[in-house]
This record gives C-alpha cells, structure tokens and sequence, in this order.
C-alpha cells in the first residue's frame, strides 16, 4: 500500500496575501514535478515498507520556493529535489545568521520563574520526526539526545531544510547569551527522527510510521509531529503506528495543519487520530490564526504567529505556522513529565486541555479547549483524569468578578512606547512654557517701551494747562 506524501505546517513571514498566491502556484507546479518522479522512480525504505516508498515533500502556505533560504555569506540553502519548503525568504532568514536579541512575544505572555520552579523538563526525551535537527546550533548542541536516526538519507543531527531545528528550538533550546529566546522545556533531551527532507529521498506516510516506532522502542517520552498527509488522506499504516505508540504510553503532540483560510472544518492526520493531541495556532490575542485548520479534533491551541526559533549552523529566526505551535504544548508536556513521571499520556493532555485559557466552558473547533497555559497546567495540583471535562457552569448570582491573575509584564514594545509618551509629553510641556515665556517677554518689552511716550505726552497736557 503507498504512503501518503507528509507536508510541513509551516508559514512564512510576510505579505499573506502574496504568500497565498505564491503558494497556491508553487503547490501546483510542484504536484506535477512529483507526480512525474514517482512514476518514474520508486525507492524503498527498507523491506518493511519497500511498497509505500512514495516520495514526500514538505509544504508550506506562502512557500517562496526551493531557495527559500539563504546560508551564512550569501550563498542559497541545498533543497531537496521535489521539496517545497521555503522557512523564509532570503532576505527574512539567514542559515548562521545572528540570534534575535529580545524576548519572543510567546515567552513574554510566561512568567519563565514559575514556570521553571515547577519544571525544566529534565531526564524527559522529546521525539522530533521531521526534517533532521541541526546539532551545530549552541542552542542545540548540549539537548541532542543519543540515539537519533535517519529514514532517508543524509544524518538525522544535520537539516538542509531547518524546518526540524526550528521544532526542537521551540521545545528545548538552551539558554544562550544575547538572546531572550529559550526553549519551553530547556532541559529536555531532543531525540532526532529525520523522516524526510534527504536530499535524494523525500520520505512520506511510511517513513513517518516507522519513526513513530522506533521513538517508542528508544523510550520518547513524547513525540513531536510537524507533519500531515497531503490532501488530509488517511493512511492505514500510519494510523497503526499511532495506535502502537499510544498503546505504549507515549504521548504523540501533532499540529492541526495550516489549510484553514477558507474556514471548512476537516481532518488532518495523523492529528485527528484517536489518543493525539491535536494543536491549532493562535496569535497574540488568543484567537485562531487565520491559516490554522478549523475541525472537532482540535484539541488546543498555542502560539504559532511571527514563532521564533533556532535554525540550522546557528542564530534564529521567526516564522508562521501549526508547526511552532505543536513544539509549544510539546514542551509543555515534558515539563509535566517531569514533575509527574507516573502520569500517563491521557492525564498529560488533560491537564493542559483544562487548564487552557478559552472563552466557553467546553471545547471549539477552532481552538479546542483553548490557549495553553503553561504556569497554570504546571501550578495546578489535582490530579486530572484522562479526558478533559467541561469546566462547572456557574450558578447566577454567585459572587462578583474574580481578578484574572497576572501573567505577563511590561513588554519591551511596550516600555518603549511609555517612554516614548513621556517624552513627547515633556517636549510639549517646554514647548508651552517656551511659547508662555515668548509671549510674556514681549508684553513686558511692549509695556516697558510704551511708559517713557506717556509720560512725555502727559508733561505736555499740563504744559499747555499752564499756559
């Protein structure tokens, strides 16, 4: 049976409306281009998977194209030969490139302290299945967990394409001086599965179940997939391996996908599979990012709008997608893993469902249970069950309203606008007392010239009194 071709949640900074159209062109061209290689060639994984050995490609809204990034000095990035990927364009994003000096707006709405005095998510391993995880990154470097495995070609701690080493950011950077971006769970172990983005073989549904096996079989704590089927297909194989890691008790994070523009709810997999928590994108107002896919399975939603995050041989840099969004609640799983290492998966999910900020007492399909709250999923102290519960309606007149907990502080955005207001208002305040200061001298200059003229016109009144 052939694997359904995987695709990328990813979207690129940037003008959305020409990154529709770009994308809608570059998608057309690029299903012609694949269409042609699989018929004309087939590769086989391994002899396990040898009749599903379709080739996958990495797509992304808004993709630019196969040269979509640039290396450190100029020169264009390698892309794999029918991948449309495209993390940025040349001139948003630089492989080896310098880090971003301020605090990401998704850290900003996290008081890190509390958080961190909960968990750091150390001793818990993270699978990434993507695209490879590019170890050379000093955020990286020391999160690398052994056991990383390629199921195409080219070595799992290396990413041509950098959509891998941007995920595993979002989960477990470490901290790096000059930069406030830091991963969620900075100390959790980052196990690589690179099951497509080779620069000979894409993988596809196949590959993708095969990783999901091997992760259970190395002990991943949770496993994070970036990734859907095309066109939303199902694939018997790939629901499988899900079944098996679940029934093994591991806890498969999977974002919702990125075709939600037209508003049609629908299923994506593998995060609409039975025991997956399915994560949509939010912005900077906890509402639905436009592109995120709308449907029932949704489960909850995070950050996904202007993400940053490492990228390959070094430095950061920031992009749109369900892809960052899955990594966010990822972390925030193994920050529950460990301060509760006997929970199971289900209660893993529950907790963050329930404690997520949303608007109604139960569930949407355009956010789920809501926004993760990740102080509030690791402050909370009850032990939840293993599917989330609506949360109890309240009886009318039972009392006033009860102060939201603060969460987040000054921003640096906004500390320079405050700035900005008291300086415009003091520049005001001098210009006034500048202008009073004008007016009143030329009045006192005005009076003081006036007097000597008086006084000679009233000696002449009584000159001529006299006479």
């Amino acid at each position: 049976m052939k694997g359904r071709t995987a695709r990328s949640r990813s979207r690129n900074s940037g003008t959305r409306a020409l990154q529709r159209v770009f994308g809608v062109l570059a998608v057309t061209g690029i299903c012609c281009a694949s269409a042609s290689a699989s018929a004309s060639a087939s590769v086989p994984a391994s002899s396990a998977s040898a009749d599903r050995s379709v080739p996958t490609r990495l797509t992304a809204a808004g993709a630019s194209g196969s040269s979509g990034t640039v290396l450190a000095g100029g020169s264009s990035g390698t892309v794999s030969a029918g991948t449309e990927f495209g993390l940025a364009d040349s001139s948003e994003c630089v492989f080896g490139g310098k880090v971003i000096k301020s605090t990401p707006w998704s850290l900003q709405r996290i008081l890190l302290d509390q958080l961190w005095g909960q968990a750091t998510g150390k001793d818990v391993t993270v699978a990434v299945i993507d695209t490879g995880v590019d170890a050379s990154n000093r955020q990286l470097t020391s999160a690398m967990a052994s056991g990383s495995k390629t199921f195409v070609d080219g070595a799992a701690t290396k990413d041509i394409e950098g959509h891998g080493t941007r995920v595993a950011g979002i989960i477990a950077a470490r901290p790096l001086k000059g930069t406030g971006f830091v991963g969620i769970a900075p100390d959790a172990k980052i196990l690589s599965l690179r099951y497509t983005g080779g620069q000979e073989k894409q993988g596809d549904a196949g590959t993708m179940a095969d990783a999901i096996r091997y992760a259970v079989a190395k002990g991943a704590d949770v496993i994070n997939i970036s990734s859907d089927t095309q066109n939303k297909q199902d694939d018997q194989t790939l629901a499988d391996a899900v079944k098996f890691a679940v029934g093994q008790g591991a806890l498969i994070v999977a974002a919702a996908g990125n075709d939600g523009a037209d508003g049609k709810f629908a299923k994506t997999y593998p995060a609409a599979y039975d025991g997956v928590l399915a994560v949509a994108a939010s912005d900077r107002n906890d509402e639905r990012a436009p592109f995120s896919q709308s449907g029932d399975f949704v489960d909850v939603a995070a950050p996904g709008v202007s993400m940053v995050s490492t990228v390959p041989l070094g430095g950061q840099c920031t992009a749109d997608g369900t892809s960052f969004a899955a990594p966010y609640v990822a972390g925030v799983a193994a920050l529950l893993k460990e301060k509760y290492p006997k929970w199971k998966a289900a209660q893993i999910a529950t907790r963050i469902e329930e404690t997520a900020q949303r608007p109604g007492r139960e569930a949407d399909p355009y956010i789920g249970w809501g926004v993760v709250d990740p102080v509030a999923a690791l402050q909370e102290e009850s032990t939840p069950g293993e599917s989330p519960e609506p949360a109890p309606p309240v009886a009318p007149g039972a009392g006033g309203v009860v102060p939201m907990a603060v969460t987040m502080g000054e921003s640096e955005a906004e500390r320079e606008r405050r700035v900005a207001v008291y300086v415009l208002g003091a520049g005001m305040a001098l210009a006034l007392v500048v202008a009073g200061s004008g007016v009143a001298v030329r009045d006192w200059r005005g009076r003081r010239v006036g007097q000597p003229g008086r006084a000679r016109r009233a000696g002449q009144s009584v000159s001529r009194l006299g006479r």
